[in-house]
């Protein structure tokens, strides 16, 4: 016998989004259905909770095949995009763009050494609003792929297979970054001010998909979400994935701990939701949109989607002397609600806050799930395979 009295399934669940009886919520607005009517009342009125998150995620890439469009064939050793250098050891004419890789010949990187002005995720996004780009290929020629070198502009419809395949995305907590040397340092977490005089962070707080549920009890192996508008799915835990960090006592991990594996299919992406970005003094990256369905199946569930900012601990660490030489040191830990209010207090000092994460698209990008779901053009997924947790 279930410890539950709230009891529903997937199945359920999508039958409802097929007849057009589905109650969906976005995470923000569970949060106030759980403190107003209780996680059990939650359990029973709300079948779906949509989360988002639209950040910089730097373990992304697009993997691609470009076809044979004219004889002699290639077998393709090196390839670019838009000067952008790919792998290519994978076959005749596959290959994996990162989008941390930076253009050859950078002209912003000629002028100040260390910075890039186009990278990867720029080329994707040029890709998705429907640019071509520039394919340069060169090979060593065997009997059976004779051609040695390509060079054609390409557009995503020109490329049989394109798909964005990102190892590490939407970590479930992540650091607070602050300067405590005297000179400004440049980070993946942006520009840091020397002296602490600034306080950079990345989520979207109770909208983002891992802190609504936290121990991965609906999020796995098949997970249908959505990526910048089109449908993808999730592959598993994400590289540098931490399946047991300490938690709070809401089961909020305090330091980077969850991550998870997506794949989508580049065609039908919506690139206000994919944006290729250059930070400063890093290099580039790509701001990425992901949505996650949660089902409400119990009133454990409904609890972990009522989750509000006020909830969430994240670890405040000091990138001048900790972070290069990977020490574990946390200065103190500071509520997402506090960090969205524009200040902390750190030490006794108190420190302007900036995100990385965009809140207001983050809600739109869970507001789309939303009402997908509400159409019924969006049904749920049952993981194959649990994702560790703990």
């Amino acid at each position: 016998m279930s410890q539950y009295k709230v009891n529903k399934t997937i199945a359920q669940i999508n039958e409802r989004i097929r007849k057009g009886k589905a109650v969906v919520l976005n995470a923000e607005e569970m949060t106030e259905a759980v403190r107003t009517m209780g996680k059990e009342k939650a359990a029973k009125e709300v079948d779906v909770v949509t989360t988002g998150t639209f950040s910089p995620m730097c373990s992304s890439g697009m993997l691609f095949n470009t076809g044979q469009p004219e004889a002699p064939t290639i077998k393709t050793s090196a390839i670019t995009l838009n000067g952008v250098p790919c792998y290519a050891g994978l076959a005749a004419v596959d290959g994996y763009l990162g989008v941390t890789e930076p253009r050859e010949d950078d002209p912003l990187n000629k002028v100040y050494p260390g910075q890039f002005s186009y990278g990867g995720g720029h080329v994707i996004e040029d890709l998705i609003r429907g640019k071509s780009v520039r394919f340069k290929a060169a090979a060593y020629g065997t009997d059976c792929y004779p051609r040695r070198e390509m060079d054609r502009m390409v557009s995503l419809a020109d490329l049989p297979h394109a798909e964005l395949y990102n190892p590490r995305n939407c970590y479930q907590n992540y650091n607070a970054a602050v300067n405590l040397t005297s000179r400004i340092i440049y980070t993946y977490m942006g520009p840091l001010k020397p002296n602490m005089r600034n306080l950079n962070f990345a989520t979207a707080g109770k909208l983002s998909p891992l802190f609504n549920d936290p121990y991965f009890k609906t999020i796995g192996l098949g997970t249908r979400i959505l990526v910048a508008g089109q449908t993808g799915y999730v592959l598993g835990a994400g590289t540098q994935h931490n399946p047991n960090p300490k938690r709070n006592d809401r089961g909020i991990p305090l330091s980077p701990s969850g991550t998870i594996q997506i794949k989508a299919k580049m065609q039908g992406m919506n690139p206000r939701w994919m944006r290729g970005v250059s930070i400063i003094g890093y290099g580039c990256s790509l701001n990425v949109g992901v949505a996650i369905p949660i089902p409400v199946l119990n009133e454990e569930i409904a609890w972990y989607t009522g989750v509000d900012d006020c909830d969430i601990d994240m670890p405040v660490k000091d990138y001048g002397h900790d972070y290069p030489n990977c020490l574990p040191r946390v200065l103190q830990h500071v509520t997402y609600e506090e960090l969205k209010s524009g200040s902390v207090d750190i030490q006794g000092k108190k420190v302007d806050t900036v995100p990385l994460t965009s809140y207001p698209i983050s809600l739109e990008i869970a507001n789309d799930l939303k009402d997908r779901i509400q159409k019924g053009t969006f049904e749920l997924s049952e993981p194959v395979e649990a994702i560790e947790s703990r």
